[in-house]
């Protein structure tokens, strides 16, 4: 759960960080899939390291 909230959250505020900066549709996707794909990334280390804390 923890990285599907992590790959919204990364979408969203990819789209609003290449919005900011005056991006075309192209820097939008670019921008949401990087950062989907970063935050994606956190949420699983996240979700590994309370596994491994917990059990």
């Amino acid at each position: 759960m923890i990285v599907l909230a992590g790959l919204v959250f990364g979408v969203i505020y990819g789209s609003l960080t290449a919005r900011r900066r005056n991006g075309n549709r192209l820097d939008l996707a670019q921008y949401a899939a990087g950062y989907g794909i970063a935050f994606t990334l956190l949420g699983v280390f996240l979700t590994l390291i309370i596994e491994h804390l917990a059990g």
